[in-house]
């Protein structure tokens, strides 16, 4: 079998870095070529993406890696390479297909920016980063690239640095996924110490704990694996970590499609499958991600039925959606999470790039501000459409079959939780339809200024559109070839005609109420607020979250901050002061006594031969 992409494909993260160091050395100067040069290599490495793919679809195709050494210290030898498997492959695609639409997009949506130049190169600096950490063959060069990310999201969650809002929510997501990532770094250090000669390539993670035999005891796989588990609370914006990513939306549109919607957030899903078998060798931890994965769905999916910001309801979702794959991962079903990974790439990349177009078109965030613009936004509604009724789990979108592969793993394993996800998927279909039935059938606004978008925009829009109607059948009840594929068969395929039934009758019934509610006028849109005011207050704020933070760690922790700097200002700077000044008024003291007069040099005498009088005659009396 022939693997002669999957040994180049250390260069593709090598085009986008090119790109990176180009677009930087050039400066501000290169304007419309700068975005260009970004978009080609995008394009060159989703090519090279695709035939890695392609050349991986034999059932048989061996996984490719290749190391090198990077450093030796005494008996210790660490090594650096990359590793091409079905998962890395997948990662591959989506990253770079969704990243070129993304460049490609970006390049009418920022048209106007004078600073289109630099976002561009930051945004091939996080192509580049992310495919770095998907083709890491171990932890060490993983966490490398992991770190990259976060720097890359803390450029372009502030790339409007000039909003007192954005540079907020840049600071913010680089704290709070911090939190999660010292919890990942303790985890590397952990396996460095507990496994056999060090080793920290997935490989030897696989054979050491797949076997089961006891290396390590039960009690420290389970903290290793809730501390890389806490990373990927982290990065995927999972409770109680989540509070980051609607806060990020600050950033430009383009960028809350990328790394908000397919990659980054993706990553923290693709930490855990990456190290599962450490997961699955603990029972504690795998209910911990499910209930985790379990109540961020629907925690996610309450906020979101009453936000008013087009793209803050699109985070929650975001939220909400991981949360499914977390779900998927803690029942067991690697298949399930990595099959919505995919469809959730494509469908939600296109509600944000949607939504983008609907705001570059409008110029307002809020949905409460916008009606009809289905007639003047032929394009953007239809696809917009096609991503909400995939993200509603409608049959036959991809969304419904990869949130039923999730829900009928959850069926089997956890029935609870199975119910969670299944009121979860209700309120995501009620929001969708309140969003897209708000923003593209409601009453045209007065003196609203719509028109469709530059082709550049609608493209990307027309393809992402295509892809959330044909992805979900690469694994349905009825061919279970993506699963097999991905795994090596080691996954079984179930299929429950209960679970397909149910999940599309409260999608469809979410859909229903939301259409009576918003289009039909039949449920008033106060029946709720009117009757519970208290509650619907509570969901506008969050759970009041972010005001627990702020007075439970924000606000001890500038104090602690204050009194450090009294210390340090007082104390610390206070000591040297008081040294030099004393050492200051002792020379200007000096100074004075020696000014060249007699008199003055006989009077120091006297007084001094007067002092040691006094001090020889009152010994008697010490």
């Amino acid at each position: 079998m022939s693997t002669f992409f999957a040994e180049h494909a250390w260069l593709v993260p090598v085009f986008p870095l090119a790109a990176f160091a180009v677009l930087t050395a050039m400066g501000k100067g290169l304007k419309k070529t700068g975005a260009w040069i970004g978009t080609g290599a995008t394009f060159i490495s989703l090519v090279l993406s695709i035939c890695i793919a392609i050349e991986r679809l034999s059932s048989n195709a061996p996984d490719y890696s290749k190391q090198i050494d990077w450093l030796h210290i005494g008996n210790l030898k660490l090594g650096a390479g990359f590793e091409v498997t079905n998962v890395t492959a997948l990662m591959l695609v989506i990253v770079t297909l969704v990243g070129f639409l993304v460049n490609l997009y970006s390049q009418g949506y920022m048209k106007n920016d004078e600073r289109i130049s630099t976002f561009f190169a930051y945004v091939a600096l996080f192509t580049s980063s992310m495919l770095g950490l998907v083709l890491s063959d171990n932890l060490l060069t993983f966490y490398m690239f992991w770190e990259l990310v976060g720097v890359c999201s803390f450029l372009l969650v502030g790339f409007w640095y000039q909003k007192p809002a954005a540079k907020a929510a840049a600071k913010k997501a680089f704290i709070v996924t911090r939190i999660g990532d010292l919890g990942l770094l303790i985890a590397i250090l952990l396996l460095f110490w507990y496994m056999p000669g060090h080793a920290l390539d997935f490989t030897t993670i696989h054979n050491v704990f797949d076997t089961q035999t006891g290396t390590i005891a039960t009690g420290i796989t389970t903290l290793i694996a809730l501390l890389i588990f806490l990373g990927a609370i982290g990065k995927s914006g999972q409770f109680p970590l989540h509070v980051w990513l609607p806060d990020a939306m600050e950033g430009p549109t383009p960028i809350s499609a990328l790394i908000h919607a397919a990659t980054m957030v993706a990553a923290g899903v693709f930490l855990v499958v990456r190290t599962f078998d450490i997961f699955h060798a603990s029972e504690v931890a795998m209910n911990t991600v499910a209930i985790v994965g379990a109540f961020t769905a629907i925690f996610a999916a309450t906020i979101g039925l009453v936000q008013n910001d087009i793209k803050r309801i699109l985070a929650y979702s975001t939220v909400s959606q991981l949360g499914y794959m977390m779900l998927a991962l803690g029942v067991g079903s690697v298949t399930g999470a990595m099959f919505h990974l995919l469809t959730h790439a494509f469908f939600k990349a296109l509600l944000f790039l949607g939504a983008g177009s609907v705001i570059h078109s409008v110029h307002t965030q809020d949905i409460r501000e916008m009606g009809g613009l289905g007639s003047k936004m032929k394009i953007t509604a239809w696809t917009f459409g096609i991503g909400a009724l995939a993200l509603s789990g409608i049959p036959p979108f991809s969304g419904f079959w990869s949130k039923d592969a999730i829900l009928t793993a959850a069926f089997d394993k956890q029935p609870i939780l199975f119910i969670v996800g299944v009121v979860a998927a209700f309120f995501t279909a009620l929001y969708m339809a309140r969003l897209f039935f708000l923003v593209f059938l409601g009453k045209p606004r007065e003196g609203q200024q719509a028109k469709e978008s530059s082709s550049v925009m609608t493209i990307p829009l027309i393809v992402l559109a295509v892809l959330a109607v044909v992805a979900g059948f690469i694994e349905t009840p009825f061919n279970g070839w993506f699963g097999h594929w991905l795994l090596g068969g080691k996954e079984e395929h179930s299929v429950s005609g209960v679970v397909m039934v149910i999940s599309s009758a409260v999608g469809l019934l979410g859909l229903y109420i939301g259409w009576l509610t918003y289009i039909k006028g039949t449920i008033r849109r106060d029946s709720v607020s009117s009757r519970f005011p208290g509650l619907v207050t509570l969901l506008e704020r969050k759970y009041y979250i972010d005001e627990l933070y702020h007075f439970v760690f924000v606000k001890p922790l500038q104090g602690l901050g204050k009194a450090l700097e009294f210390f340090d200002e007082y104390i610390v700077d206070g000591a040297v002061r008081l040294s030099g000044y004393s050492v200051s008024a002792l020379g200007r003291l000096n100074t004075r006594l020696q000014n060249g007069q007699v008199q003055a040099y006989a009077l120091t005498a006297l007084i001094g031969l007067v002092i040691v009088l006094l001090a020889i005659a009152g010994r008697r009396f010490w």
